[in-house]
């Protein structure tokens, strides 16, 4: 069974576009969300994950319809096909129920793993470089050393509350809380 999925960002974009295509395609069942690509919860794409089964093809007019990352893209990927569920994207020529599919769609995938890669190493690299000239990275403290050790001598002592003692020291809860376990570590 082909069961498409459309989406679309707002409520005022319209998705004929991609029904019309998901209707030409031969989707048999049919999900729209309106709803930002951001947002993790999309009922539609619920409904439609319910429904798939072993041997169906999940179709989107563009990939870009389904994730919200390529991270996002790969673990649906590996959801499908784990489950036997084949993944179909009009716009991209991509049918992962073909070898020729599963090939570019993994080489998509490694090809986005080897540029995380790159990014970490440079930005690595560049923090390396960065201290080896005397710089520390990070956010700027908020308390000195001295205003740090009481917040967590006050902590301690529990005579006062989280709140009050943010409040006090002018910081929030993970402040403290953070100070409070670098002091223990």
């Amino acid at each position: 069974m082909l069961i498409g999925y459309a989406r679309v960002s707002t409520v005022a974009q319209n998705s004929d576009l991609q029904l019309d295509a998901l209707q030409q395609a031969g989707c048999e069942k049919i999900f729209t969300d309106k709803i930002s690509g951001a947002v993790a919860d999309r009922p539609a794409l619920s409904k439609a994950k319910e429904m798939l089964r072993k041997g169906d093809t999940l179709v989107v007019w563009r990939l870009d319809r389904l994730g919200r990352s390529l991270r996002d893209l790969i673990d649906w990927m590996n959801y499908l096909d784990k489950e036997g569920i084949a993944l179909k994207s009009l716009q991209e020529s991509i049918d992962t129920s073909t070898a020729t599919g599963k090939l570019i769609f993994h080489i998509f995938a490694s090809m986005a793993e080897f540029e995380r890669n790159l990014i970490k190493e440079r930005t690595e690299a560049g923090l390396h470089a960065a201290r080896a000239r005397g710089r520390v990275g990070g956010r700027p403290s908020k308390l000195n050393s001295s205003k740090r050790e009481l917040a967590v001598k006050l902590y301690n002592s529990r005579e006062h509350s989280v709140d009050q003692i943010c409040e006090m020291m002018g910081i929030t809860k993970p402040t403290l809380y953070s100070y409070v376990r670098a002091k223990n570590k």
